[in-house]
């Protein structure tokens, strides 16, 4: 009789890139479909980055690099680190990786046993949940709201720390409420962490650019937890370079080497011509994709004004990433057009079905009240689509 490993039944698919293929359908039968449910950039990529690319398949960048990423590649990577959160690490301690998915795959396989824990702040990026699941390791949810501006505080954290806990891991700027942590909500947790010193923290960072606030902070950067911090970061979201699949962490040196034999076993080392982009991209002042942070802080801006015209939703102010997370809750047990919506992933399909706007059902973030909306889509296909949505809500 045929099977699936245990493994693999314990996960789902992934909800948003489930959307994605729903849209891609709809499309396909010449619908115009509005896609508000992926994470992706409407920008292309800096010219000085592609020209680097170019660059690198004239000058034969065509073979295997080290399964951790080239040395020059891993020298960048430190002197971002260093140039952008104060953080100190040299090229052992880095590993590059096809995308930041795969480097919390290689940490989530590198550290955890069946059985054990990794806390997550709920809402969170879906994946995180279900790579804890097929690691047959235990997720252990803190729960947030709009009222604490979806962060937890020091005392829910030190509430979930018991001794089976292994992994601590959080994005910040989150995916998919756009909050971000500031130095002293940080440095309170880091109070915390400090007592429980074999407790991995992984700060997801790949929003870190596309921040609204003053300042960025890493947590790794408290000395008293860089040795238990795990930073995580990547060229997906700040460059536009979603396809290119770079992402990297920067590790405490065991860890890194754990990581590194995993892909060693897997995929080796990422695409060698990205790999060469990269470089220049991580290289290059942050002020040259100013451009694009303002124009999804205008986005967003945009978006909140003309959701206050919906009745039932209600929102933070986020302040990173190109995402907004409203409670949608007063909508349940409306009917709309003969349809009754009875929870978040009801509301995504009638509005992919009758408005033709692709959403993402808050229930896949840990949060079933909630619905996913990006923001990485132009001025006026943002207004069209919220045009949509009031039609049809009102």
């Amino acid at each position: 009789m045929q099977s699936i490993s245990r493994r693999l039944q314990k996960i789902n698919y992934s909800q948003t890139l489930a959307m994605s293929a729903k849209t891609r359908a709809l499309k396909a039968k010449g619908l115009d479909v509005i896609s508000l449910n992926i994470g992706e950039p409407d920008f292309s990529p800096p010219s000085y980055i592609l020209e680097a690319a170019k660059k690198a398949v004239d000058q034969g960048h065509h073979y295997y690099t080290p399964v951790s990423g080239s040395l020059e590649l891993r020298e960048a990577v430190c002197e971002k680190f260093l140039r952008d959160n104060l953080l100190h690490y040299n090229p052992s301690q880095i590993v590059v990786s096809a995308g930041s998915k795969q480097s919390i795959s290689n940490l989530f396989l590198s550290l955890l046993n069946p059985g054990d824990k990794v806390i997550i702040p709920s809402p969170f990026w879906v994946s995180y949940y279900e790579m804890v699941n097929l690691c047959e390791a235990l997720p252990v949810i803190i729960h947030t709201s709009i009222s604490t501006d979806f962060k937890i505080t020091p005392e829910q954290l030190e509430e979930a720390i018991t001794p089976d806990v292994k992994i601590f891991i959080f994005s910040s700027p989150c995916n998919p409420t756009g909050s971000v942590y500031s130095s002293e909500e940080l440095k309170c947790l880091t109070k915390v962490f400090v007592k429980h010193p074999d407790v991995i923290i992984i700060s997801d960072e790949i929003y870190e650019y596309i921040n609204y606030s003053e300042k960025y902070t890493s947590i790794g950067s408290f000395p008293d937890v860089y040795e238990q911090t795990v930073t995580l970061n990547g060229i997906s979201k700040t460059f536009a370079m979603t396809g290119w699949r770079i992402g990297f962490i920067g590790a405490p040196l065991w860890i890194a080497k754990t990581c590194e034999k995993v892909q060693g076993q897997t995929s080796s080392g990422t695409n060698s011509i990205a790999q060469q982009a990269a470089i220049i991209a991580l290289k290059s002042h942050p002020n040259r994709i100013a451009y694009m942070i303002e124009a999804f802080r205008k986005r967003r801006d945009l978006v909140l004004d003309m959701m206050k015209e919906i009745p039932g939703f209600k929102s933070n102010e986020p302040v990173g990433s190109f995402y907004i997370f409203p409670n949608i809750a007063e909508i349940f047990g409306n009917t709309f057009l003969g349809v009754k919506i009875s929870n978040a992933y009801d509301l995504s399909m009638f509005l992919l079905e009758k408005a033709q706007v692709a959403t993402v059902a808050g229930s896949s973030f840990g949060a079933e009240s909630n619905l996913r909306i990006s923001y990485a889509s132009s001025e006026e296909t943002l207004k069209e689509a919220f045009k949509r949505i009031k039609r049809m809500l009102l």
